[in-house]
Formats: structure tokens, C-alpha cells, sequence
């Protein structure tokens, strides 16, 4: 590494801010739930899954993501793991990063008087192997990724989570800095 006299001086880039999403890893009987969606892609497969919202914990993002997308309350059991990816949108060329929380755990039926979010446009249970055959469906290749993960046995306590009180606060409310 050069020394920080070396090293070209740049402008300073605007500040680089990820996309944080969860997702749930859910199987029963050696299937697994997704959600089939309208992209601008086309109709792909993906977890149940979306973005955080401000004001929520990593565990209730997913639990209402999943409500969301599947109209089955999810019960998460743990914690799976952190995933990166990086996409590159084919209508913009705008670059996006992609951090995912993934969760395992199990689901109600659905409520069929529930709609789900727009443009799910349906539920579906499909095994590993069915799920692999199709990438070019993904609608991320974190998909096959956390069902990897699930099938490897890879599980960790959702204790493994820390989240300070200052989340649930609105905005409004004084924050100490940490």
C-alpha cells in the first residue's frame, strides 16, 4: 500500500449507498416458496423479499415482505447469512449494489383475501433442483444463493442481530451519536 502522500488525489466520489433488502428462505417438504414478479425484465422468480423500511428491524422488514408478497404471516426461526451483489439495470445502465439479509423459518397459509404487492403475480413452491434449472429467471443470483446456504445447514441465532433503539425512532426524535 503507498503511503497516503502517494496515493492521486481525486475529488471526493458522492457517497456510494447500498440497497438493503431481506429476504426468507422458506421450504416445506423439500420445496421452497417464491414469488413469480413483473420486472421491467420480464417475469422473474426471486424470495420473498424487498427493501427495509426506515423505522424497522432486519426481522420485521422480512416478516412484513413476506406478508406482502406471499399473504402468509412468516415466522423467522434464523438468521442465514449477508449477501452482496451487484446488477447493472438493462434499461438505464444505472449500477446498484445490493445488500441482503437472508432469514429461514416457516409460514401460515395464505390469506386468500389478501392481494398481494403489486406486480407479484403469483406464489410458488418449487425443489432445489427446479429452482437451479432456470437462472436466467432469477430475478437476482442471490436466489439460488440463500437456498445454497439453507441446504449447506448454514443457520445462525437471530440473536446474532443487533438493533439500537435509535431505528424505531422517528425522525423528529434527538439521536445521541454513538
Amino acid at each position: 500500500m503507498k503511503p497516503a502522500d502517494t496515493l492521486p488525489h481525486h475529488a471526493p466520489p458522492s457517497r456510494w449507498k447500498p440497497n438493503v433488502t431481506v429476504a426468507a428462505v422458506i421450504e416445506r417438504d423439500g420445496r421452497f416458496l417464491l414469488v413469480e414478479e413483473q420486472t421491467s425484465d420480464g417475469l422473474l422468480l426471486n424470495n420473498p423479499a424487498g427493501h427495509l423500511d426506515p423505522c424497522e428491524s432486519p426481522t420485521q422488514g422480512v416478516i412484513r415482505e413476506t406478508l406482502e408478497e406471499t399473504a402468509c404471516q412468516f415466522t423467522p426461526e434464523g438468521f442465514l447469512g449477508l449477501y452482496m451483489s451487484r446488477f447493472r439495470r438493462t434499461r438505464t445502465g444505472e449500477d446498484i449494489t445490493y445488500v441482503r439479509m437472508a432469514f429461514f423459518g416457516s409460514v401460515s397459509e395464505a390469506d386468500p383475501d389478501m392481494r398481494l404487492d403489486e406486480g407479484i403475480v403469483r406464489t410458488l413452491w418449487m425443489t432445489a433442483d427446479e429452482i437451479r434449472a432456470c437462472p436466467e429467471r432469477h430475478r437476482s443470483p442471490l436466489v439460488m444463493a440463500c437456498i445454497d446456504s439453507y441446504l449447506a445447514g448454514e443457520r445462525y441465532p437471530l440473536s446474532l442481530l443487533t438493533v439500537h433503539n435509535s431505528v424505531f425512532m422517528t425522525p423528529e426524535a434527538p439521536i445521541r451519536a454513538a
